[in-house]
């Protein structure tokens, strides 16, 4: 059996917002450059990503959400072809393309397909190599260049379509999942741990109360080894006890010092460290069950270094 998975479609590259955009194609260039240098690519297990069922997304979203984007594309290939501007905004950091649905559906769709694949024992876990990211995605809202929320609507996939009893969503990206909080607050079948800079983007964070949730809000210009004490304390022991059967990651790598996005001081092995944190408790309670899906990362070579250590970890090489 190949250890991981490597998930992602080529239509995921053709979704950009505008020339200047940090969020934009060159991102996946930038990991793919670097599986290849490094070698790692050869390790995995590389597959194409399907498009995501409506009826799958909508276990995340619902329906109007999904019919407002489907109308948004549709109304701006009509604008196209009159002549009018190439993109439509969503909001003032947001906007989509003629390609942005195809790209949003085969990036859902990658992490259902990684879902699958991990449930059936093809491979112990996966990455999800996609664009446009997806955990600022509420399930009424896009916003924060995401559209559809890929771990959310995966991670409901895993209970509502395979039956698991319990799944658990780790979030290490530098700003706050709001979108997956949205999703995901008050479901006793899923604990979402998360740190993330505050006060910074989405701005409206605030503590929900919700006992599934363990957020670890940190200030600006905190380094990797008070994260890791922070994960030590706060993650590990929720995790251990929800024992979960399955766990999703927003892989977000705008946390390392290099990515002008953030103000964290995250470095390559400090997410080598986490991996390994979360994959230690993924094969005490899940079978070794990882499903990790591309968020942030916005400084190209530090974002190719830390997939490479992320990936390196899961696929143990």
């Amino acid at each position: 059996m190949t250890m991981t998975g490597y998930f992602t479609h080529r239509d995921c590259w053709k979704h950009e917002m505008g020339p200047g955009h940090p969020e934009c194609p060159e991102r996946l260039d930038a990991i793919e450059d670097r599986l290849l240098i490094s070698g790692l690519d050869v390790a995995l297990d590389r597959r194409e990503a399907p498009v995501a069922a409506l009826a799958d997304i909508e276990l995340a979203h619902s329906r109007l959400h999904v019919a407002a984007l489907r109308g948004l594309s549709d109304g701006l290939k009509e604008d196209i072809e009159a002549g009018g501007p190439s993109y439509a905004q969503v909001d003032p950091d947001t906007s989509i393309n003629v390609s942005t649905w195809d790209a949003a559906l085969r990036a859902a769709g990658a992490a259902l397909a990684a879902t699958d694949a991990v449930l059936a024992g093809e491979m112990e876990n996966a990455f999800c190599a996609i664009r446009p990211p997806g955990h600022h995605a509420c399930r009424e809202k896009a916003m924060g260049f995401c559209f559809f929320n890929n771990v959310a609507i995966a991670a409901k996939y895993a209970l509502e379509r395979h039956g698991l009893k319990r799944v658990a969503i780790v979030d290490f990206d530098v700003h706050h999942g709001n979108g997956s909080e949205d999703i995901m607050a008050g479901d006793p079948r899923v604990l979402m741990v998360s740190f993330f800079q505050h006060p910074f983007y989405p701005m409206d964070w605030v503590h929900t109360g919700a006992s599934n949730l363990v957020n670890v809000p940190v200030p600006a210009y905190t380094k990797g080894m008070e994260i890791r004490e922070l994960i030590e304390n706060a993650w590990i022991p929720r995790l251990e006890e929800f024992a979960p059967e399955m766990i999703f990651i927003s892989a977000g790598f705008d946390a390392h010092r290099e990515d002008d996005m953030g103000q964290l001081g995250l470095v390559e092995q400090d997410y080598a460290w986490i991996t390994d944190r979360i994959k230690d408790v993924a094969r005490r309670h899940a079978k070794g069950r990882i499903v990790s899906c591309l968020e942030g990362g916005y400084s190209f070579s530090a974002l190719g270094r830390s997939v490479e250590a992320h990936i390196r970890v899961l696929a143990d090489v």
